[in-house]
């Protein structure tokens, strides 16, 4: 019965309220009932796994007298749910119902009677199947999800066998017997079955991932922080949304602020990503060292008549030349803090804290430190999201980064005052120039990694101040083995 989990599991990650989070996001009842609709074929691959428990027992028969039976290799052949229902139950959890249920199935018999033992193949229609059950969920210590039974009614109306095989034309004539004792024996066990499944779910959960390897350089956190919450029409949760770098002590360089998000209906899916998301990834990438790149005249592409040492740095800062004449450079350029990003109406602003570090390579190859220049920049990011025609990725990420202001100053010099207006303006240039091969790679767009089948449909980003709001619908591709 563990597929009783499927649909109320994807509405359970969502949360909106006030409260410290770096990533919130809601799923309303069009998501969950997005769920139900594919939930069935995932219902049907369930049950077909999962084996059903065999049933036995003894029964005094007219005629027949004492008779043991037993139904084994119990296999589910359909499964109409009748009028199925799932939705959220306010401050509680996820309530499934299902009325006029129907299921088919066939399964082996065998039978000893007065008359000796017998045996063969029987089909089995159990209809009027009423099921109601509410599924409570909350968090574990560890920030992964826990799930329980909390409420369990389920009634078999009616159940038809047909027995094959044997002197199956016999027992055919007395199945109003066996059936009256299947079905009573089916609903007593139905709840109970129905809480074994749940029960079974524990260990999954508690064993799951709370956090992803984005790449060798850093991780994110997604844990829970609070136990989600229910509404009428929406399931909240907030997730911790804190990126770390990889292979060094998590340390918390940034405390979350409370948001809430702003309501979007039409969307299954609301999610909202924090600056407090979005800094954590930043000073993950910092400390890691990935803002931070050497450079010596051997990476100058050939033909290039520029080249890293003292003679053609010189013709911009002469006193460098002056200092040391004719000898080879090495350039060390990177953050000097991590960057901070920030959100607004009309994008995501970053402002960027780098440096430029001339060292002169001495005959004996150690490095003298010329001087450093500091580099102070601002830009602003428009980003969209798109869907994909097939599974094999969440969706296409484009957008657009503008160069809003740019300032070089004097860090410190061995060489004198270093005059930076002409090399701000060269700089410049070059920062436009950069950009304009990234716009035209954000121009095509950057797939998005898949994420267990799902992909976006009709997604939208809006900016608000703080908060970035991905709006969209969701469309779950069910592996071909289904």
């Amino acid at each position: 019965m563990s597929w009783l989990l499927a649909l109320p599991l994807l509405a359970s990650w969502a949360q909106v309220g006030g409260v410290p989070a770096g990533l919130k996001a809601q799923v309303n009842q069009k998501g969950l009932e997005y769920g139900r609709q594919f939930g069935l074929r995932m219902v049907m691959f369930m049950l077909k796994k999962n084996p059903i428990p065999d049933i036995q027992g003894s029964h005094d028969v007219p005629l027949l007298g004492d008779v043991q039976y037993s139904v084994t290799r119990i296999q589910i052949d359909d499964l109409q749910l009748g009028d199925s229902a799932i939705t959220f139950s306010k401050g509680l959890g996820v309530n499934l119902t299902v009325a006029n249920g129907i299921v088919l199935l066939s399964a082996n018999w065998k039978l000893r009677t007065l008359f000796g033992p017998d045996g063969g193949t029987v089909d089995i229609q159990v209809s009027q199947l009423s099921l109601s059950t509410l599924l409570g969920f909350g968090k574990e210590v560890s920030g992964r999800p826990r799930v329980w039974a909390a409420r369990c009614r389920a009634t078999i109306g009616d159940i038809l066998l047909k027995f094959h095989g044997g002197n199956s034309w016999f027992y055919n004539r007395f199945t109003s017997v066996m059936e009256m004792l299947l079905q009573s024996q089916l609903n007593k066990q139905l709840c109970f079955e129905l809480k074994k499944g749940v029960d079974d779910i524990a260990p999954v959960l508690h064993a799951m991932n709370v956090s992803i390897r984005i790449d060798p350089f850093a991780e994110l956190d997604y844990s829970m922080v609070n136990r989600p919450v229910f509404g009428e029409d929406r399931c909240l949760v907030d997730l911790k949304g804190e990126f770390f770098t990889m292979g060094q002590p998590r340390t918390n360089l940034f405390t979350p602020s409370p948001f809430v998000l702003p309501q979007q209906p039409g969307s299954m899916l609301l999610l909202g990503i924090s600056e407090f998301c979005a800094n954590s990834a930043a000073a993950a990438y910092f400390f890691a060292g990935v803002l931070r790149r050497n450079y010596t005249d051997e990476m100058i592409p050939k033909g290039v008549p520029f080249h890293l040492n003292t003679d053609s740095v010189g013709m911009l800062i002469p006193g460098l030349e002056k200092a040391f004449p004719d000898m080879p450079l090495q350039i060390f350029v990177g953050a000097r803090k991590p960057p901070a990003l920030s959100f607004h109406p009309d994008g995501v602003h970053v402002l960027v804290f780098g440096s430029i570090e001339v060292c002169v390579v001495l005959p004996d190859g150690s490095l003298a430190p010329a001087f450093l220049l500091n580099i102070d920049g601002n830009f602003t990011g428009q980003f969209f999201l798109g869907p994909v025609s097939s599974g094999n990725s969440l969706g296409r990420l484009s957008g657009l980064v503008y160069l809003q202001h740019f300032q070089v100053y004097q860090g410190w010099s061995n060489i004198g005052d270093v005059k930076v207006e002409f090399l701000e303006n060269a700089l410049k240039v070059g920062v436009q120039l950069g950009l304009l091969a990234v716009n035209q790679h954000l121009k095509k767009g950057i797939l998005l990694p898949n994420v267990h089948n799902i992909s976006l449909v009709n997604p939208q980003i809006t900016m608000y101040q703080g908060l970035l709001l991905v709006a969209t619908d969701l469309r779950y591709e069910l592996p071909a083995a289904l």
